[in-house]
């Protein structure tokens, strides 16, 4: 599979992906850093392939560059292109998404996200 998002493989690396989170976690808002975290836990498992780990870092790599289609400076709408490309990530390596990653990523968003919606993430899981 062609990997769009080639480019921004160079961007990633874990310490800038956790700083950007941690920084931006509240305004980018749950959805966005619920997926951010299902790609990362994904990437993180053994068992999924170089191919859907090159679309992860492609992807979060994205989403921690300071240039993409729309600043993240704004609010709400500055994180809207962020949240398709993670869409798109999210979908194309849906395979390699189970209860295991889902597990770590709500329980890492709970840290930063003490009463968020459950429904918020099962619109996300429902994209999968």
């Amino acid at each position: 599979m062609k990997n769009p998002f080639k480019s921004y493989i160079s961007k990633f690396s874990e310490s800038k992906f956790w700083k950007k989170i941690a920084q931006f976690s509240h305004q980018a808002g749950t959805k966005t850093v619920y997926a951010a975290l299902l790609l990362f836990y994904a990437y993180r498992r053994k068992e999924t392939p170089t191919w859907a780990k090159s679309i992860v870092l492609g992807t979060l790599g994205y989403l921690i560059s300071p240039f993409d289609a729309l600043p993240d400076l704004t609010p709400i709408i500055g994180y809207t292109d962020d949240l398709g490309v993670l869409s798109f990530g999210l979908v194309t390596i849906a395979c390699y998404i189970n209860d295991g990653v889902r597990a770590k990523a709500r329980e890492q968003l709970g840290k930063w996200f003490k009463d968020y919606q459950e429904e918020d993430l099962q619109e996300v899981d429902a994209k999968l």
